[in-house]
């Protein structure tokens, strides 16, 4: 049997309730922490990885029908340990339908050329963020800060900053239109956004940059790490 017939056969087991119920058991079990657990269930666990069995019946032994003794010792989540559960799930649903490269930090470019080759270029499905700024000009330096929080949240999009000067079009970007934010994808002009920080409060954050892009529909879904971190502040 190939690798893929095998990784399909493994999927397949995976899907409807049987295998909600399997993968939540394998899961459980990984989870616990076994050294402080009591003897009796310490024996149960052994039992119930059955690691003396061959390799080949493991399996068989997944798919069995769960002991009144199993149930009574799953039951016990605790609702961390259910909600880690769910956070993998949704992870692994996230990893399968994302596509495209990813990227770290903020990409500075050093000029013109550079600026077209990142827009004519970059992944067809990437949504790229450039921020034009001068040295000086009210709001682009706290911009270019935002930027750096962004890229952290969203590594699928291609955020990148150039001054105007080294841009080659310093007149075309005059101080007056300064910070400007433009969005492209797939090559084409999404979001032309001059003199942007009009839009945002005087004393304006990442999140206020992120709400105005997101107004437009310009960014992607948030990673789903950024929405665990928040879900386990509020458990705490």
């Amino acid at each position: 049997m190939s690798d893929r017939m095998i990784d399909l056969e493994e999927t397949a087991t995976q899907t409807g309730p049987k295998g909600v119920i399997n993968d939540w058991r394998r899961f459980k079990l990984e989870s616990m922490d076994q050294e402080n657990l009591p003897p009796a269930k310490k024996e149960l666990l052994r039992q119930m990885s059955s690691p003396s069995k061959p390799k080949d019946d493991t399996r068989s032994n997944l798919n069995r029908k769960m002991s009144v003794q199993e149930y009574e010792l799953l039951k016990e989540e605790d609702e961390g340990c259910l909600k880690k559960y769910r956070k993998r799930c949704m992870q692994e649903m996230h990893d399968k339908l994302s596509f495209g490269p990813r990227f770290e930090g903020v990409h500075d470019l050093a000029s013109g050329e550079a600026f077209l080759e990142v827009i004519e270029k970059e992944h067809y499905s990437t949504v790229v963020v450039v921020h034009i700024y001068k040295v000086g000009v009210k709001g682009c330096e706290e911009l270019n800060n935002c930027f750096d929080c962004l890229a952290t949240e969203y590594p699928t999009v291609k955020f990148c900053r150039i001054d105007a000067v080294a841009s080659g079009a310093s007149e075309r970007f005059s101080d007056e239109v300064l910070p400007t934010l433009l969005v492209y994808k797939a090559g084409e002009l999404l979001g032309n956004f001059l003199a942007c920080t009009q839009h945002l409060n005087e004393e304006f954050f990442a999140t206020d940059v992120e709400a105005f892009l997101n107004s437009y529909g310009l960014l992607p879904e948030k990673e789903l790490a950024s929405m665990e971190d928040e879900e386990e502040n509020d458990v705490e």
